[in-house]
Formats: C-alpha cells, structure tokens, sequence
C-alpha cells in the first residue's frame, strides 16, 4: 500500500482519470473504496489515487474478470504489505490462480455438456413440430 518514497503529484490521478483509464464508473471506485480494496488520499472533497491504487485496481479488475471475490482479491493485495519481496504473495496468487482456473476447466465442461444436451432437445422438439406440421397438411 503507501510506501515511504515521496510521490510527486504527476504520480496521482483523480476519481475521473482513473475512470477513463479503467474504464469504470466512480461509484465503483467509490465501493473498491468503501471495502478498503482502494485508499485514495483525500484532499479536501477531491481523491487522488497513487499508482500503487492504480496497480491495486488494475488487479481488482483482473481478478473480478476471473471470477474471484472481492474478499480474496483482498486478502492477494494484502499480502504485499509483508515486505517479503511479495514472495508470499506470489506464492499465494499462483495457489489460487491455479484452483480458480481448475474450478473454471470444469464449469467450461459443463457448459459445453448443457449445450451439447440443450441442442439435442432443440433439434428433437424441431423434428416434433415439423412432424405434426406435416400430419395437419391435407395434402398428404
């Protein structure tokens, strides 16, 4: 999180450039903010975000396209805090990283099997109506 070199100002964005840098709207930093994910400086009624909440926000978005909570997005950022080099929290990020892509394999075989399954009914209920379509012309 704040880090003890000094930040020049060039080194923070305001509510509105992070919104168009990252394509979301304030009240979703407001709410990464409200579950301490974010923690912009407040300067009077104005936030300026440093990079480290940029980097922050670029990993809640990323995480958030890949399924996790917001709660083990938290607990991932936290852990570069240790001051281990983020060793641990590399080592915790692949761990998770790995069980999520696992979890998302097998939600991609299911869907490919209720697909699969909802063709099959499609096909079947298709055959079905042209079928009696056929029985009703009485032409046949």
């Amino acid at each position: 999180m704040p880090s003890d070199a000094p930040q020049r100002e060039a080194d923070f964005r305001t509510i509105g450039e992070m919104c168009a840098l990252f394509q979301v709207t304030p009240r979703s930093l407001r709410f990464y903010e409200s579950k301490e994910l974010l923690a912009p400086l407040r300067v009077g009624q104005k936030r300026l975000y440093s990079r480290s909440d940029q980097a922050r926000l670029k990993l809640i978005l990323q995480g958030k396209r890949f399924g996790f909570s917001l709660e083990a997005m938290r607990q991932l950022l936290d852990l570069y805090a240790l001051g281990d080099n983020q060793v641990t929290q590399l080592e915790r990020s692949l761990e998770v990283g790995r069980e999520r892509l696992h979890d998302m394999q097998a939600q991609y075989t299911e869907l490919g099997q209720a697909i699969r399954d909802l063709q099959s009914q499609i096909d079947l209920v298709a055959q079905m109506l042209a079928d009696r379509k056929s029985d009703q012309d009485p032409q046949s």
